[in-house]
């Protein structure tokens, strides 16, 4: 009997996805749990398996669709086996349609075969635009107004962007870049953050002069063993004890209950910089971890955000995130909040300055720290001494050697 592939939610706020790859085609036999589909999310780029085996009946959207959670995404079955699912179907998903036909008719066969409503075929006739070209971002694989209007305002490959304008000419004062998936979907997220709770931002200063210390000592020793590593796991393992005595910060909350719920465990999200986005890895259970076992799961995380080969496990499941941001320069930043969580920690450039030490003005190592926080549920009293302690931890890092 056929059965529907239905795009999974997968929690961790990801309501949406774009096809990247199909990595079958119609008619393809498939074995359970193979990977059948590429698909990129705002957090990482995934390949969904097949829950058992079967042939492949339908492949309901082509490659470049926007894709929802729920929407049914493939059909598989018994050779022969009729598919029932209405929607558009692709025997080439896996390849751009890049032939074209001579017109019989005044509409093309090809656009025939594209999803789109009356209205916006009328309006792809005005607009000179070939729809069967247009990549479509509605349901079912269908063909938008707004697809062709990105449509038309995307530059073409050889025009020139200034009517008058020389050919070739690099004296264009614009030009018009598609934003990626992953940035539409990180700016919605940052909207939705930001409506959904009340940020606050407390901000505070550490002298790290002996962190620097001890950081530059391990950095040494681990460069003989062809190692490396950075200010982020001390960061970390500082984190989760402050978080152990502050377990709002480790926390979320029910609305729909009116409940908190405290985690008793201590998975820390990083932003991690693509080059195309930030997204935020996981790192699981970071109390029972070393300093040097954080730190290359880190650079391993870290690298696989880059190629975008995150697995949906390595991106979910945060109960507070850091960004370390100090690397990159600047003072101090506030951090927008990574729902559904209620705070995030930001790490700031460590820069020498003059300081008071036992009465005398030295120059020490002085970095800014700073915490965004859910004030609907988390005083800006409580902000402060959580923050208090953390300098703490941070200006005596024995205690995070002893502690953590």
């Amino acid at each position: 009997m056929a059965f529907e592939f239905r795009f999974p939610d997968v929690g961790e706020g990801i309501h949406e996805g774009r096809i990247v790859e199909w990595l079958v085609k119609e008619g393809d036999y498939v074995e359970t749990d193979q990977p059948f589909i590429k698909v990129e999310t705002d957090k990482a780029m995934v390949d969904l398996p097949v829950p058992k085996k079967g042939h492949v009946l339908r492949l309901m959207f082509p490659k470049g669709a926007v894709i929802k959670v729920g929407d049914v995404m493939a059909v598989f079955g018994e050779k022969g086996e009729k598919s029932v699912v209405p929607g558009p179907a692709s025997k080439e998903a896996p390849r751009e349609k890049t032939e074209t036909k001579a017109p019989q008719v005044p509409v093309p066969p090809a656009v025939s075969r594209v999803q789109a409503t009356p209205h916006t075929r009328a309006l792809a006739r005005k607009l000179g635009i070939d729809i069967s070209r247009v990549t479509p971002t509605g349901k079912g694989g269908r063909v938008t107004d707004e697809d062709l209007k990105r449509a038309s305002e995307r530059p073409a490959a050889s025009p020139t962007i200034f009517p008058g304008i020389p050919e070739g000419d690099s004296t264009a004062r614009e030009e018009r870049v598609e934003l990626s998936h992953l940035r539409k979907v990180i700016a919605s997220a940052m909207i939705e953050s930001r409506r959904t709770s009340a940020h606050v931002t407390h901000i505070d200063e550490a002298d790290v002069t002996g962190l620097a210390a001890l950081y530059e000592e391990m950095k040494e020793e681990l460069r003989r063993e062809e190692r490396k590593i950075t200010y982020l796991p001390f960061f970390i393992k500082a984190l989760v004890l402050a978080l152990k005595e502050f377990p709002k910060f480790n926390a979320s909350v029910d609305e729909e209950k009116g409940q908190f719920v405290f985690k008793n465990y201590y998975n820390i999200g990083f932003a991690a910089d693509t080059g195309e986005g930030l997204i935020v890895p996981v790192i699981k259970d970071a109390d029972r971890k070393s300093i040097l076992g954080i730190s290359d799961e880190a650079r391993l995380l870290a690298d696989k955000a880059k190629k975008r080969e995150l697995s949906l496990d390595e991106i979910r499941g945060a109960t507070c995130t850091v960004t370390n941001i100090g690397p990159l320069g600047g003072v101090f930043a506030t951090p927008i909040i990574h729902q559904p969580e209620l705070a995030i920690v930001g790490f700031h450039t460590i820069k020498e300055r003059p300081w008071v030490v036992n009465g005398e003005i030295k120059i020490r190592k002085i970095m800014y720290l700073s915490v965004s926080f859910d004030h609907r549920y988390i005083d800006g009293a409580d902000a402060a001494r959580f923050m208090s302690f953390l300098v703490r931890l941070l200006e005596k890092p024995s205690l995070i050697m002893a502690k953590g």
